[in-house]
């Protein structure tokens, strides 16, 4: 799960990192209001969407009279932010943050990442803050400065200095980075985080160390214990049909291909896709409806399926071993007459009761395409695709 910049600045606040004076707003007038609390003369306006790059495509603002903040916040507040993590499609800016515009000397980049081959939380840092870090790690990789967290007993005092000192800060300044790297990491590991970005971490004239922007993602598995930040959950920054699917225990992942996927068992879906590819096709999804799918829960996931218009295709792939393929067969059934079916339906069944599954099809009257393997169905999924088309 994501946050917002500044629920993520919120977060590390209390954890003790350093932050500019900010305030979110929901309206020109709001964001007005923020400027005049906060005080200065010089604030950033800042779109609040799940994504990064937003600087490179418009959605900051700098500005000097609360004009300009009611101008700006105006101009981004119900447009849909496009930048180069977004996709063609963008995100919607429903937020704004209103922050005060300290003048600094030096930007820098300070991450964490839950490194899952090493099995440890990874510390990146580099000397180059305010870009991307793969462009970094393309054009200089040398500059990266990188430690792996033992952790059994977590980032140490010793290696937040050796990170300090090879950004090139001086004594005083060294003193608040090791404050701000500790904190940090206190923040990403008590949270259960999967990624904390810091870009830029600036350093300010008076050798301040303030985290000017910052990214979180935590681990959707460990939410139960941290209601404080599922409570930060903005369901408009992801797929609609991916929280309708949430609500009903299934797994759906959009994706931009014309054959949408009916599965039980993730390892499956994902050979599944694979198949697909290999017959020369496209999935429009991942979907898996668990070990328990209901007839209920399959037409449910018709409904996903065909919600999205790309789909020319639906692909029910099934090998029933806690589930049972003539209860499957049962929400295909009922699936295909609640949501009347417009396009191919391609059906292979495996396992427990699979020929009660086929019998409760074949007796539908439905028109139904068959298979008995994997690669036979999506060979005919692909033909049936391409026949549509035409």
């Amino acid at each position: 799960m994501d946050v917002h910049e500044y629920q993520a600045k919120e977060l590390l606040a209390s954890f003790g990192v350093a932050v500019a004076k900010g305030a979110v707003a929901f309206s020109p007038d709001q964001a007005v209001y923020a400027a005049t609390e906060l005080g200065g003369s010089f604030w950033a306006v800042k779109a609040q969407i799940h994504a990064g790059a937003r600087g490179k495509a418009g959605g900051i603002k700098l500005c000097r009279t609360y004009n300009e903040v009611r101008d700006a916040a105006k101009n981004l507040l119900g447009k849909r932010l496009v930048t180069s993590q977004t996709g063609p499609e963008g995100k919607p800016v429903q937020r704004v943050y209103i922050e005060t515009a300290d003048p600094f000397d030096r930007e820098l980049y300070l991450g964490y990442v839950l490194d899952r081959k090493a099995e440890r939380v990874r510390v990146i840092a580099s000397k180059h803050g305010g870009m991307d870090i793969e462009e970094i790690a393309e054009k200089d990789p040398e500059a990266l400065i990188q430690i792996v967290v033992e952790p059994a007993v977590g980032l140490q005092q010793f290696q937040a200095r050796e990170i300090a000192f090879q950004l090139g800060l001086n004594i005083k300044q060294v003193s608040a980075a090791v404050k701000t790297i500790m904190n940090a990491y206190r923040a990403f590991r008590d949270c259960d985080g999967t990624m904390l970005e810091i870009n830029p971490l600036v350093v300010t004239k008076d050798d301040r160390v303030l985290a000017l922007d910052a990214k979180m993602s935590f681990d959707d598995n460990a939410l139960f214990r941290r209601r404080n930040i599922a409570d930060m959950h903005d369901p408009s920054q992801g797929d609609p049909r991916e929280a309708q699917a949430a609500e009903h225990a299934l797994n759906y992942i959009g994706l931009d291909g014309e054959i949408g996927c009916i599965v039980n068992g993730a390892g499956l879906a994902m050979a599944t896709m694979d198949m697909i590819k290999h017959a020369g096709g496209s999935p429009a999804n991942f979907l898996d409806v668990g070990g328990g799918a209901s007839p209920e829960r399959v037409a449910t996931a018709f409904r996903l399926v065909l919600s999205d218009d790309n789909v020319k295709v639906i692909l029910v792939n099934i090998f029933a071993g806690i589930n049972r393929c003539d209860w499957i067969a049962e929400g295909v059934v009922q699936a295909a007459k609640e949501v009347k079916l417009t396009v191919p339906l391609v059906v292979r069944l495996a396992g427990t009761n699979v020929e009660a599954g086929k019998k409760i099809l074949e007796d539908s009257k439905l028109d139904l395409i068959t298979a008995d393997s994997l690669s036979e169905a999506a060979q005919k999924a692909v033909e049936a695709s391409k026949s549509a088309n035409h």
